[in-house]
């Protein structure tokens, strides 16, 4: 079995931070998990004990700077990882669950230990909103995936989140620089970072974010709530093998190292057999 770790910064963000912790923690070890507070001003709390959770000078006063900033610190953080004797490191933010299809039966490290990877590689992103109408406001304490049920199939989360040797990744943890991306078959990257419209409006009420120049970001971010409660869901399975093999060939002209989808907007239902994972 490969040695595997997994890392992410986190400013103000305790409510994603936790199940980051716990599913990331059962998957690999808390032991190898590395968890980054922007900001010596953070507290770090209880339930990252037993990870490898450090205070670090805040990033940054505007957005785009210190995202630049975040990723090559992380960059430098996984590099560090891979020489000191991981085989693996999987890059993420904490509202970003790489996930291995259950119809598989294998544990995210058993998955990638049987992968040949020689830069990187990818889970096929899904952006879950909420729909309007039929699901509630979201309960921290129950299984995510209990409460929400469609996701738009999403170039932007299709990351290159896994690297197997030092390189440096772009802004979001997007794309690699100078390198491919490979998107692995049953290997999801599920972003719950919008999928509750009383969480959005409470960010907006985040000084700290609107100081940063998140409020055009908080904004445009309800889109995928929008497109989740108004398109049909089509079917899962069938949907994302046409999005893997479309992500896999076609880019956008600004940028050969992300993946493209004809700006396609698809939703699909997810199926029962992931509801028990986050």
């Amino acid at each position: 079995m490969k040695r595997i770790a997994a890392l992410t910064m986190v400013r103000n963000d305790d409510f994603f931070l936790r199940k980051w912790v716990e599913y990331y923690g059962a998957q690999l070890g808390k032991e190898n998990l590395y968890i980054y507070f922007d900001g010596t001003d953070q507290i770090i709390p209880d339930f990252c004990e037993g990870t490898n959770a450090h205070l670090h000078e805040k990033i940054g006063t505007q957005l785009v700077a210190a995202e630049k900033g975040r990723l090559k610190f992380l960059s430098s953080q996984a590099a560090g990882l891979l020489s000191s004797g991981y085989d693996l490191v999987i890059g993420v933010d904490a509202d970003e669950f790489l996930i291995v299809d259950p119809k598989l039966g294998k544990s995210l490290p058993q998955y990638l230990s049987e992968q040949k990877i020689s830069t990187s590689l990818s889970g096929l992103g899904l952006d879950f909103g909420q729909k309007l109408g039929e699901e509630a406001d979201i309960r921290g304490a129950s299984p995510f995936l209990e409460q929400r049920h469609y996701a738009q199939i999403g170039t932007r989360y299709t990351k290159p989140s896994v690297l197997a040797r030092p390189l440096r990744w772009g802004s979001g943890f997007h794309r690699i620089k100078g390198h491919n991306f490979h998107i692995a078959k049953d290997l999801y990257l599920f972003h719950f970072g919008y999928f509750d419209m009383k969480r959005i409006q409470d960010r907006f009420n985040d000084k700290s974010r609107l100081a940063q120049g998140w409020e055009k970001h908080l904004k445009k971010r309800s889109r995928t709530i929008r497109l989740v409660t108004n398109l049909k869901a089509r079917d899962f399975n069938s949907w994302t093998r046409f999005a893997r093999c479309c992500q896999t060939v076609v880019r956008p002209p600004y940028a050969w190292n992300k993946p493209a989808m004809f700006e396609l907007r698809i939703v699909v239902r997810i199926p029962e057999r992931f509801s028990k994972l986050i």
